[in-house]
């Protein structure tokens, strides 16, 4: 088909809470109830430790650093973020969570830099402080113009994609929900008359009918539709069997993209009948710099991802993806010592998937997307 691709951006964790929270202009309250850290601020001293000061209070823009510029060149059609904090002033932590996030509501502008297009929700933090602090937190980011998916004040508004228009008559469809193994408390699930996330409780066959069942109810001739999941263990390359055959049966459901995040470092890709699959697109924006005990993943090192889709098909084109590394609570365009490590990395655990990455110009890398003819 001819035409122009829908290019979109995709990322992993976007955390702007806690020590972020901390340098930008409208700090909340720091008191953290964690077992070893009492004070958000000490992360902001962690980060200092490792790579050198940082000012305070920050610009709006200062976490996003040259993604910005990146972001700006790339022009997506979206950008689909998982927004892994609430955004509230309200609400008691959450019992039996060893990690809260929140950021303070007037530091909104920090997500509004980067210009999102949806956010999704259906994750192990948004719920951080209660149903008092989500309902603040869908609020705001209502208020504030933002597409949300993945959260709402009952199961119905929770599992309703967030719709963004495309050039050439069609959409972007975005689902979001989250699973149990990416640390979702079942009681976090939205119900008919709860507010909370769109849980599904499991990787199964029965599951993964019900989700491709809703996506056959809204989706239409050249709509696009990706299906964000939070899910699996924060560490490690290996992709569980069931959650292969979840994604693959969500691509044969009509799903055109496959968005897998949870981990703290990427996981592998695959092209999946010409659809793409992020098992995991690790984090992108967190104050979890100078925490150490996982150097072997290279957690500093962060990802945009940037798919390029047949019109009308949803079809992949082919995969862009642009590494930085956090420095100083911002991101900075990687070395090319460093974006050859992840190359490298990418490209051993993406193989068994039939997937090959390789270095691209400027830094860049390239998935070898299988010509479909």
């Amino acid at each position: 088909m001819q035409g122009e691709p829908v290019t979109l951006c995709l990322t992993g964790d976007v955390m702007l809470g806690r020590g972020l929270d901390q340098i930008l202009p409208h700090p909340g309250d720091p008191a953290l109830v964690e077992a070893y850290v009492r004070d958000a601020r000490s992360y902001v001293e962690l980060a200092e430790a490792a790579n050198g000061p940082i000012p305070r209070p920050v610009d709006f823009s200062w976490p996003w650093g040259d993604a910005l510029g990146v972001l700006e060149e790339a022009a997506p059609d979206a950008l689909v973020l998982n927004l892994e904090t609430s955004v509230t002033r309200h609400g008691d932590p959450a019992p039996g969570k060893g990690v809260h996030y929140r950021m303070h509501p007037a530091n909104l502008p920090c997500l509004a830099a980067a210009r999102p297009d949806v956010c999704v929700l259906a994750n192990n933090h948004v719920l951080d402080y209660g149903r008092p602090g989500l309902e603040e937190t869908l609020e705001v980011l209502a208020g504030a113009g933002f597409r949300t998916a993945g959260a709402g004040p009952d199961a119905g508004a929770a599992g309703r994609p967030a719709t963004v228009p495309l050039g050439g008559g069609g959409r972007l469809l975005v689902f979001s929900f989250g699973m149990p193994s990416s640390g979702i408390p079942p009681s976090w699930a939205a119900t008919v008359d709860r507010s909370g996330v769109d849980f599904v409780a499991e990787a199964s066959n029965a599951a993964a009918v019900a989700v491709v069942a809703r996506i056959r109810r809204v989706k239409e001739p050249g709509d696009v539709v990706i299906a964000s999941v939070h899910w699996g263990s924060n560490w490690g390359y290996r992709v569980p069997r069931e959650h292969i055959r979840f994604a693959h049966a969500l691509v044969e459901g009509g799903a055109d993209v496959v968005h897998g995040h949870s981990s703290h470092h990427p996981r592998p890709l695959e092209v999946y009948r010409g659809r793409l699959i992020t098992y995991g697109c690790g984090d992108l924006v967190d104050d979890y710099e100078g925490i150490t005990g996982y150097e072997l993943y290279r957690d500093d090192l962060r990802l945009l991802y940037f798919p390029s889709l047949e019109p009308g098909t949803g079809e992949l084109r082919g995969l862009r993806l642009v590494p930085f590394q956090a420095h100083r609570m911002r991101l900075r365009r990687a070395a090319p010592e460093d974006s050859r490590w992840l190359c490298e990395v990418l490209d051993r655990i993406s193989h068994g998937f039939g997937s090959r990455v390789r270095s691209g110009p400027e830094g860049s890398l390239t998935l070898a997307v299988r010509d479909p003819t």
